[in-house]
């Protein structure tokens, strides 16, 4: 999915809302845990009842692999299973040196129908470019992140920059506006207004928002551009809404709630 796809969809649903497939088996519903497909039945049933309020959906790939090749399976049947309007994200957070992120790209952008996939920059450029490589799929750099960890690296000045801000600078010259996107958490709102002013174009996909506390108000009115410029990122408060058989109908419910104050700001 290209950028203006990305657009068009934001703006004809009134949202920037992106779904978090991190499902959980523990945690999907005592009903679905009997049952021999439930992980699949269960996002299944997450993306019918969320797709017209968002626009986007990212599967955290960890919650599947950890389960081996059951889980690989279902990941793959979950990113066919949505619909092409609709961006795919890995947040897989890959990176290696290049013949490796070659393979991994290749994993998910070619035997994988993803669009899109989280990477991590600290190996450098090489790392990273193979996923450019691909027309109009995004690579999603780490740039600020909302765990406490952030003040160990990202938050340590290098000269006059954080370290964030000379990620987000030097990976900015390997790509452009159409296939680059960085994640910036919910919980560095206060950080969004200097993050602008070093890439007024750009993407961000903002994880932190609802069950992390991170505030859509404060995030929308700080990191948002012309084009929106944000996919704000929410999964235990929209898939865990509830433990019932009802869960697919409150997951709607929240859904409709960001969709409806995403329509606010934009």
């Amino acid at each position: 999915m290209n950028r203006q796809a990305l657009v068009e969809q934001i703006r004809k649903k009134g949202s920037y809302l992106c779904v978090g497939l991190d499902t959980d088996p523990s945690k999907i519903p005592a009903h679905l845990q009997q049952h021999p497909d439930g992980i699949f039945e269960f996002n299944k049933a997450i993306i019918d009842a969320t797709l017209d309020h968002c626009v986007s959906y990212k599967i955290n790939t960890a919650f599947y692999e950890a389960m081996g090749l059951k889980g690989w399976e279902i990941m793959e049947r979950t990113v066919n299973y949505i619909p092409s309007t609709h961006l795919k994200i890995a947040d897989a957070k890959r990176g290696d040196i290049g013949n490796t992120s070659s393979q991994y790209a290749k994993a998910f952008f070619e035997t994988l129908p993803f669009d899109a996939i989280t990477v991590a920059p600290y190996m450098g450029a090489d790392s990273v470019m193979p996923f450019l490589e691909y027309k109009d799929k995004w690579t999603i750099v780490l740039g600020l992140t909302s765990n406490s960890g952030s003040k160990d690296f990202e938050l340590q000045k290098m000269g006059e920059d954080y370290l964030y801000e000379k990620v987000l600078k030097t990976v900015a010259s390997w790509g452009s506006p159409e296939n680059l996107m960085f994640v910036v958490g919910a919980t560095q709102a206060e950080e969004f207004v200097n993050i602008r002013k070093i890439l007024p174009d750009h993407f961000y996909l903002v994880p932190g928002v609802g069950a992390q506390g991170g505030s859509l108000k404060d995030i929308s009115e700080k990191a948002m551009n012309a084009d929106a410029g944000i996919l704000v990122n929410a999964s235990r408060a929209i898939i865990y809404a509830s433990a019932k058989e009802d869960f697919a109908t409150e997951a709607k419910v929240i859904a409709q709630q960001y969709q409806f104050e995403m329509g606010q700001y934009l």
